[in-house]
């Protein structure tokens, strides 16, 4: 990016630096979550530590892109939990709702852990993308299986919510869209909810990012 673009990119993340906040839409402050309004699952990063991390470039934009791997202990999980669901989302964006950088449905009821590997793109026809993991990828703003933080230039730090949903149902795969968006999934899961968990990281777009984050 030229100097100059990073200069315009600055001011316009200060203008709009107090548009944020957009928490009161986050996908577990749905209707699906009225039992549930706080997190029951522990969610651990391996890698970038417990959930309040800061996370270093290498996880964003300007690095490797790479999601966090996070896992959880399978005795947190309720018997009767018979799917997961993941989502990621930054309520932080200026555009007036959260932005979805990450929305993955059909996770079996055994797995305890969840990170890059599970998202290696396969196959891609017709915008939707078979990941090798086997999970049906959502729909986000850039049509990606995830979009790595890369929040404006001059706005702050945003924080990065990633959201693991237990469900004492499994959703009917030929009810769900081939690539579903957040209101759709919202809906599909209510009366489903039997447990949640919430890893939030932070991360914040610097003047001397590659300096200090790397």
């Amino acid at each position: 990016m030229s100097a100059l673009l990073k200069v315009l990119e600055y001011f316009l993340g200060r203008l709009f630096y107090r548009r944020r906040g957009y928490d009161d839409q986050l996908f577990y402050k749905s209707a699906a979550f009225l039992k549930y309004p706080s997190p029951t699952i522990p969610l651990f990063s391996p890698d970038c530590g417990k959930t309040g991390a800061v996370l270093t470039a290498e996880y964003s934009k300007f690095g490797s892109s790479r999601i966090p791997q996070l896992t959880w202990a399978s005795d947190a999980v309720a018997p009767s939990v018979k799917e997961f669901l993941m989502v990621c989302e930054d309520p932080d964006a200026p555009t007036g709702h959260p932005n979805i950088h990450g929305l993955y449905c059909f996770i079996p009821p055994d797995v305890t852990s969840f990170g890059p590997k599970d998202l290696e793109l396969v196959e891609e026809a017709d915008g939707v993308k078979r990941i090798a993991s086997g999970y049906r990828v959502g729909k986000n703003r850039r049509n990606k299986v995830y979009i790595a933080p890369r929040p404006p230039l001059g706005h702050g730090p945003h924080r990065y919510l990633f959201e693991l949903v237990a469900l004492s149902e499994k959703l009917d795969p030929e009810r769900i869209s081939k690539v579903p968006d957040k209101a759709e999934i919202e809906k599909a899961i209510e009366g489903k909810v039997a447990g949640w968990g919430l890893w939030e990281a932070t991360y914040e777009n610097t003047w001397n990012r590659d300096r200090i984050q790397n």
